[in-house]
């Protein structure tokens, strides 16, 4: 994203990250600074910290006068090595990156400012006037994770698990809503832990009711990534009978093996997974499911690789995300008996194959049906369970259409809008 006075921010990661961008592009210019560009970096993977460092290179090639600062999870864990880039002038923590006065010209001068988020107990302020796009809004509820994957570099990065205050989160949505955003998407490192650490204990599916119940003026609301270890029975009833909630949940399943989810560390066994899915499905039939998963991981045999492979079938899974796996430096994952890394890429392009498979079966059972989606932007909408609609003609971003759908484009299906 680049505003007119030369301020850019390049995402790198999660939706989490993408809402803090627009955070940090709206403090930047409260700040004053202009002519600038801002990577807010991932630390989930080796190859996310390559990508963000060929693109501070490139940036200062193309734009040889912008001042480049650095933030995100990847300058949080390794500042020192950014500040190592002759390219980069500033290196800020992700503790910093949405703070008042961060980006003024007196705070930029020292190069390396990174605090300890371990310390940190509140999520950022609300800024919802950043919002970039009128279709959809990302909503932080909560930040940092307290659990401990062993291949995980993030809770380093990110912190311990806090919570947005309720009354704070409803008051946010609301603005949104009123201003004409169509969806609004509740994002969070470990969402489901969301009111764990405020008083009574509130859980996530408590929220979504609460929020439905007092704005109703919201279309559609959606909910990020969560962790398939829990779906709380308040959730279970939302799912079941708030269709303003959108059919579409991404689980952070990472494997299909038991022995390798135990030494992953994972909250959640193969049953448990499949029997989420199932009392999703009893409650919300027409939900549609993605889901994470880790090609690869330290000592994962063939037969091991072939039950995460046989999960995607068998839990119904469209959307497949698939990720190599990356050691990273730190994890004790990283001191595990490594997986060849040929066959590492191998078994990820199966997860991947089976994913496209996946997603060609789901998008030709949508021929003849007529849908309600989001207009996202021109060309292209969004229906409920996350399937891409293609379409001829003008329609306004953020508002909602009737779609009869004519045909599948790739990774999308063709639409025509009812008149």
């Amino acid at each position: 994203m680049k505003a007119g006075d030369g301020l850019e921010v390049v995402t790198f990661g999660c939706r989490l990250n993408a809402y803090e961008s627009d955070q940090a592009l709206a403090r930047a210019r409260a700040d004053g600074l202009t002519d600038a560009v801002i990577f807010n970096t991932c630390a989930v993977t080796g190859e996310a910290v390559r990508q963000a460092r060929q693109a501070i290179r490139k940036a200062r090639r193309t734009r040889p006068d912008a001042r480049l600062i650095v933030t995100g999870c990847a300058a949080q864990i390794d500042p020192d090595s950014f500040a190592a880039m002759a390219e980069v002038d500033a290196v800020l923590g992700n503790g910093l990156k949405s703070a008042p006065g961060a980006y003024a010209l007196e705070a930029l001068s020292e190069r390396v400012r990174v605090n300890d988020v371990q310390r940190l107990t509140e999520t950022a302020a609300h800024l919802t006037d950043a919002v970039s796009e009128r279709a959809r809004a990302y909503v932080e509820v909560q930040n940092g994770c307290d659990h401990r994957c062993t291949f995980c570099i993030i809770p380093f990065g990110r912190g311990a698990s806090r919570s947005a205050p309720a009354g704070e989160i409803v008051e946010t949505v609301r603005r949104l809503a009123t201003q004409g955003v169509g969806e609004v998407v509740l994002t969070g490192v470990d969402m489901t832990s969301w009111g764990s650490d405020l008083p009574g204990q509130p859980t996530l599916g408590q929220l979504v009711a609460r929020i439905l119940k007092l704005v109703p003026e919201l279309a559609r609301l959606r909910l990020s990534s969560i962790d398939a270890a829990e779906i709380d029975a308040d959730l279970l009833r939302c799912l079941g009978e708030e269709p303003r909630l959108a059919p579409h949940l991404h689980l952070s399943l990472q494997a299909g093996d038991d022995m390798i989810l135990k030494r992953m560390k994972r909250r959640h066994s193969r049953a448990d997974a499949l029997r989420l899915v199932a009392d999703v499905r009893r409650v919300r039939p027409d939900v549609v499911f993605g889901a994470d998963f880790i090609a690869g991981f330290p000592t994962e045999t063939a037969a091991m690789f072939e039950n995460t492979l046989s999960l995607i079938a068998e839990a119904g899974v469209t959307y497949v995300h698939a990720f190599p796996f990356s050691p990273r430096p730190g994890t004790p994952a990283a001191r595990m008996p490594q997986v060849p890394k040929g066959e590492v890429r191998a078994r990820n392009e199966r997860l991947r194959a089976a994913g496209q498979a996946a997603l060609a079966q789901h998008l030709s059972g949508q021929l003849g049906r007529t849908v309600r989606a989001l207009v996202e932007r021109t060309g292209l909408a969004r229906a409920g369970d996350f399937t891409e609609i293609a379409f001829d003609g003008d329609l306004t971003s953020g508002t909602y259409a009737e779609f009869r759908i004519t045909g599948v484009e790739g990774a999308r299906v063709r639409g025509v809008a009812s008149t």
